[in-house]
């Protein structure tokens, strides 16, 4: 699996506190949310903490890929697209329920794996 490329990584680091994940429907739909809790898991994968989830969950259970798009502090955007698949339990499960706020259900999480990644038109990977 493809690693999210340094520029792109560090990016994430110095990014703003809002990220948009967008799925699409089985009739090809988009659904694009923002996004809080979202972590960069490894180089490969991003995990974002299913708080709320709907028409997102019923998209991932449906076979979507996905995208996460975030934005730096000096305005570069960066874009990440990939499958997709969606735990409930084990070490990333476990992993997004210590850092998601405790106030919200994190009943799963959606996991992004790194496939291709943009940084403006510009295709980085």
């Amino acid at each position: 699996m493809p690693n999210l490329p340094p520029s792109a990584a560090q990016a994430w680091e110095n990014k703003e506190k809002l990220v948009i994940f967008t799925t699409v429907d089985s009739a090809g739909t988009p659904n694009s949310i923002y996004v809080v809790f979202v972590k960069k898991y490894a180089e490969d994968r991003f995990v974002i903490a299913d708080n709320y989830f709907s028409k997102t969950r019923a998209n991932i259970h449906s076979g979507s890929r996905g995208a996460l798009l975030y934005i730096t502090a000096g305005r570069q955007a960066y874009q990440v697209k990939g499958r997709i698949n969606y735990v409930t339990e084990g070490e990333i499960f476990n992993d997004m329920k210590r850092w998601n706020n405790p106030a919200f259900p994190g009943g799963g999480a959606a996991v992004l794996h790194v496939e291709e990644v943009y940084c403006g038109a510009e295709k980085l990977l």
